[in-house]
């Protein structure tokens, strides 16, 4: 797959195999770099899912490859992939959209991707309704010719015109059944799919998500009370995804609300109820405060712990799941050292559940 300086032309690739930690020892060995390379699956734990958050970084460009066998269909969010290498076989048609609209994530000077397709699964999805008519390329303009130099003004001349407003994303209102407008980034690219298949737009996402809330809980109070605990809220996480909308279509209206910085709750509480996002950092600022009021000092330090990941990462950090991996962290890989400063198990998991109510409160003005 590499080679003959394929590296430098395409920064960032994606593998989706199941040896993947096989090929990955052959890539580091052929650059000499034990980072270039690395798999991510479900079984990888915390360093994993930091191999993949660096993966995502554009500022980065180690790793350069991830293998994997399932995290390219959900909720990855990569925007300068520029090759998506199929080597396990996909029988899923929805799947198979899913993956590759990881490489269609628009990136400054990335103009394409490429498909590099080992099992044939592209012979599995002829869509015509989906993939359309090829589009003649549009023919280019002749180039206009250079007008003039013109001498900037000198500002001491006090005729300078002021700077302009910076650019900014063009949004439009969505309104919805209440009768109540929801702004939205407009023409921002992106992939939702109805459960049947057929691609959605941004407005009709947003819409069904709408009209299917209800059916999960009954009011803003109920929601704040499921989202402030893991077992409640991974229970919600569930429903929305049997009902089509998972981590990868929640994430992605993350950003068509222009709230990539803030919880999955404010997603949910904007479209439901036209709510204003709050950020994670502004979430964790106000939860310390309650937290250091409830909780003795040592347990302050490890849950300002918790909320520096929560605010990095996102509310998945909060899941039970996240409590052992985010001691061992903590702790330097030693459970009976955080024991020791924490309490025990039943203690110190009361502390990490218990004070995420603070995160989802009401502020009143």
């Amino acid at each position: 797959m590499e080679g003959g300086g394929t590296a430098c032309t395409f920064p960032l690739s994606a593998v989706l195999d199941d040896a993947s930690a096989t090929r990955c020892e052959d890539h580091r060995k052929a650059v000499g770099d034990p980072n270039y390379c690395q798999r991510v699956t479900a079984n990888d734990g915390v360093l994993g899912e930091q191999h993949l958050r660096d993966f995502q970084d554009n500022e980065k460009t180690i790793p350069t490859i991830l293998t994997t066998s399932q995290k390219l269909s959900t909720g990855v969010d990569a925007r300068n992939i520029r090759n998506i290498v199929l080597i396990r076989p996909i029988n899923s048609m929805i799947e198979f959209k899913q993956i590759i609209g990881r490489g269609t994530r628009l990136y400054d000077g990335k103009d394409y991707f490429t498909i590099h397709d080992f099992v044939r699964a592209h012979h599995h999805f002829n869509d015509p309704e989906w993939d359309g008519e090829p589009i003649d390329p549009e023919p280019q303009p002749a180039p206009r010719p250079e007008p003039p130099a013109v001498a900037a003004p000198d500002p001491r001349d006090g005729d300078s015109p002021e700077a302009g407003p910076r650019d900014q994303r063009r949004r439009i209102k969505v309104k919805l059944a209440d009768g109540k407008a929801r702004r939205i980034q407009h023409m921002m690219m992106t992939s939702f799919w109805h459960p049947d298949g057929r691609p959605m737009s941004a407005r009709q996402f947003l819409a069904m998500l709408f009209g299917r809330l209800p059916e999960l809980f009954k009011d803003e109070a109920e929601l704040r009370v499921i989202w402030s605990a893991p077992d409640t809220r991974r229970k919600l996480l569930q429903g929305l995804a049997e009902k089509g909308f998972g981590g990868e279509q929640l994430a992605e209206m993350q950003k068509i609300i222009d709230a990539e910085k803030s919880d999955l709750f404010d997603v949910l509480a904007h479209v439901a109820y036209a709510l204003p996002t709050v950020t994670r950092e502004e979430r964790a600022a106000r939860a310390r405060i309650a937290i250091n009021a409830n909780f003795n000092s040592r347990q302050q330090v490890f849950l300002d712990f918790v909320l520096f990941h929560y605010v990095r990462v996102g509310v998945e950090e909060l899941d039970r799941e996240k409590l052992p991996p985010l001691l061992r962290l903590k702790y330097h890989d030693s459970i009976s050292d955080a024991m020791a400063d924490l309490g025990g198990p039943e203690e110190i998991r009361l502390a990490f559940v218990g004070f995420q109510k603070y995160l989802y409160q009401r502020v009143t003005t």
